[in-house]
């Protein structure tokens, strides 16, 4: 029996068969991943540095609030990452078989290439691209120290505005008022 897995439950076939029993297991690693990122180099919910008990609720809600948006940035972002886009086959395909890639996420690893040629890039990776973006404080040169400053931001390049573009159709999910 090395190597085989039971997963039993309590809940009736009628609501949950088999495979969507399995399914709903393997998706537990996403809220491990999610653990690792509030607790590992991502998010630093730790070490907290607050004594008050307000102050360590309100820091612990900050990080997950932090988490909340990273997860709909990297949905947002599938397409510009290594990540598949076909999630929905996941939903789909046999629980218990290994997981496969889809063929374009394997064009994306092997190629390190999206369709259209540019790179494809990580979460971090296309956090520090998009992090060139800067607002600059500007004094025309003919008017000396007493000239009036204006902002510009420089332009974002066409893969950072994709990367905008995206985060602006991302839908976000209302959360109920209480």
């Amino acid at each position: 029996m090395d190597g085989i897995y039971v997963v039993r439950t309590s809940v009736p076939e009628t609501r949950l068969n088999a495979a969507d029993t399995v399914r709903t297991y393997k998706d537990l690693s996403q809220v491990e991943r999610a653990f690792r990122t509030l607790k590992g180099v991502d998010l630093l919910v730790r070490p907290i540095h607050h004594r008050g008990e307000d102050r360590v609720r309100a820091h612990i809600f900050l990080c997950t609030l932090a988490y909340y948006v990273q997860w709909h940035m990297l949905q947002a972002w599938r397409p510009l990452l290594f990540a598949d886009e076909q999630v929905e086959l996941r939903q789909t395909r046999d629980p218990v078989a290994p997981a496969q890639r889809s063929a374009a996420a394997m064009q994306k690893v092997n190629t390190g290439c999206l369709a259209d040629g540019s790179p494809v890039h990580s979460f971090r990776t296309l956090l520090h691209s998009l992090a060139t973006i800067v607002e600059n404080t500007c004094r025309h040169r003919k008017g000396g120290n007493e000239a009036p400053t204006f902002q510009m931001i420089t332009t974002p390049s066409a893969e950072q505005q994709r990367a905008f573009d995206l985060l602006k159709a991302q839908p976000l999910y209302p959360v109920a008022a209480h």
